[in-house]
């Protein structure tokens, strides 16, 4: 009999610390080992849980907006940098793999943030990190565009991981390019205030991707919220679910702050996808292609010296896929 991965799914469901970057970590950490107590293999946090979601963006009117605006881009986190390294190491000692949204400050202007999804292995080291592709309405106030360079699957010992972003579920074309790459376990997260728009949409996601999905939502109620932003809030309650490769509901929906957890199998993935594989027998490349530009945008181009911006090993797409080559997991970067 052949013998096939295990694995225990978790999604946390929690309102952080908002607008404080280093409470907010502290407060992860301590979910994390909480998650691995529970016997998670891979735990997942909300749409930009660290510090918080900008519920506050549809209110310019507010004179408050100003002040909101600078606190939230002063508490965005730098990738590396000293959150993420805390992270790093609550992975590592919890011994489990992390999917935490995180408000990514741009390194190389300080003034763009960014819906990041960070991937963080229990070896303690970052997997990579996903930004937004199209932030939605209001968001695009306090968000920048992401590129395709975070559109990767990856590789771990019980299954393949990947995610997106709220919207970007509704988009289509990324999820497919995950697709391509045979993700097993996705992570969706939510921002945790349209519960049936992120169920329909994550269940979608599963049937389509043959995969696990930890839809996980965030929370927001006046009582999360600091006392001088209090009159900006909504009431965001979460609505995390667990579904399974054939876009059933295993686990959910959570209320309130709480650690939702679910088995999942190799088993139920692999005949999930022996019956449709949409970027693989159930597809048809004669008919239809998807191409991916997977290369950063380069703002500056500067002639005669080497360029001042920032770039992250994990950003080079050329690298990461020698990378993925010389390990044998068989993903393909370059999505058709």
């Amino acid at each position: 009999m052949t013998d096939f991965a295990s694995f225990t799914l978790a999604a946390i469901q929690a309102a952080p610390v908002y607008f404080d970057r280093d409470a907010s970590t502290e407060k992860a950490c301590g979910l994390i080992e909480e998650a691995a107590s529970m016997g998670a293999t891979i735990a997942a946090f909300g749409e930009t849980w660290l510090p918080g979601y900008p519920f506050f963006a549809r209110a310019l009117n507010s004179p408050l907006w100003a002040q909101a605006a600078a606190e939230y881009l002063a508490n965005a986190v730098e990738v590396p940098g000293t959150t993420t390294d805390k992270l790093c190491d609550a992975a590592r000692r919890a011994g489990i793999d992390v999917v935490i949204g995180i408000v990514e400050k741009d390194p190389r202007t300080q003034g763009t943030a960014y819906c990041t999804l960070l991937f963080i292995g229990k070896e303690g080291a970052i997997l990579g990190r996903h930004r937004k592709l199209k932030p939605t309405t209001a968001e695009r106030i306090m968000w920048g565009e992401g590129d395709g360079t975070g559109l990767n699957v990856y590789s771990r010992p019980y299954a393949r991981i990947s995610g997106l972003n709220c919207w970007e579920h509704n988009m289509v074309l990324p999820g497919y390019a995950l697709m391509n790459q045979g993700t097993q376990i996705h992570v969706a997260a939510w921002p945790g205030g349209e519960s049936s728009r992120q169920q329909v949409l994550s269940r979608a996601f599963a049937s389509q991707g043959a995969c696990y999905v930890i839809a996980v939502g965030g929370v927001g109620r006046p009582e999360d919220m600091p006392e001088r932003y209090r009159e900006l809030t909504q009431n965001w309650g979460g609505d995390s679910y667990i579904i399974d490769p054939w876009g059933n509901v295993i686990a959910g929906p959570a209320e309130g702050e709480t650690i939702l957890v679910a088995p999942g199998s190799l088993q139920t993935v692999l005949t999930a996808k022996a019956v449709c594989d949409v970027a693989g027998h159930y597809s048809r490349p004669d008919v239809l292609q998807l191409h991916v530009n997977r290369e950063p945008p380069r703002h500056v181009i500067e002639n005669g010296h080497e360029s001042s911006g920032i770039q992250h090993e994990f950003d080079r797409p050329s690298q990461r896929a020698a990378q993925i080559a010389s390990s044998g997991n068989g993903l393909d970067d370059t999505s058709e």
